[in-house]
């Protein structure tokens, strides 16, 4: 019986890897480098939009990365990812994909701008970002300046030509 689970959820695990990503954030001739989850915030700021209303924009991503379950980097604005070797890399949206559900942040495919250091992340020319849960603020402001952070995780997939 265990076997038989065993053998069903490694089944269930290929075919959830292998279902393709909406094409908006596909990267075809890209080879996945490294994947990470990550664990954080959203962060939003209430401000004045140009036609007088107060309302949310988003400012920034505060996020731990992991690997295994250990702690291997950081996201922060930018955005920006860091790994622990100390290479790191800035992205810039190139493509949005809607989240499973109207509470989840899209996916993204986000072109690698710039980069610094050495280390796994130096050939990055794309990320990804995939299976989001959460992260979207869906509330009114009420008092210009003031910020509020809403929990989500995802996966980066970092990718590079060839």
């Amino acid at each position: 019986m265990a076997l038989t689970v065993f053998f069903l959820a490694g089944s269930l695990v290929s075919a959830t890897a292998q279902t393709p990503l909406p094409e908006a954030i596909a990267a075809p001739g890209e080879t996945a480098v490294l994947t990470l989850h990550a664990e954080g915030a959203q962060v939003y700021e209430c401000k004045t939009g140009p036609d007088g209303t107060l309302t949310w924009v988003f400012r920034e991503p505060i996020a731990t990365l992991f690997q295994d379950g250990k702690t291997v980097g950081r996201h922060y604005a930018g955005p920006n990812w860091e790994y622990s070797d100390g290479s790191a890399v800035v992205g810039q949206v190139a493509g949005t994909a809607p989240g499973q559900v109207a509470m989840d942040i899209p996916w993204l495919k986000l072109t690698v701008t710039s980069r610094r250091g050495n280390g796994v992340l130096s050939a990055v020319t794309t990320v990804q970002r995939i299976n989001t849960v959460g992260g979207r603020l869906n509330s009114a402001c009420y008092k210009a300046g003031s910020y509020e952070s809403v929990p989500y995780s995802a996966d980066y997939v970092f990718l590079r030509k060839g």
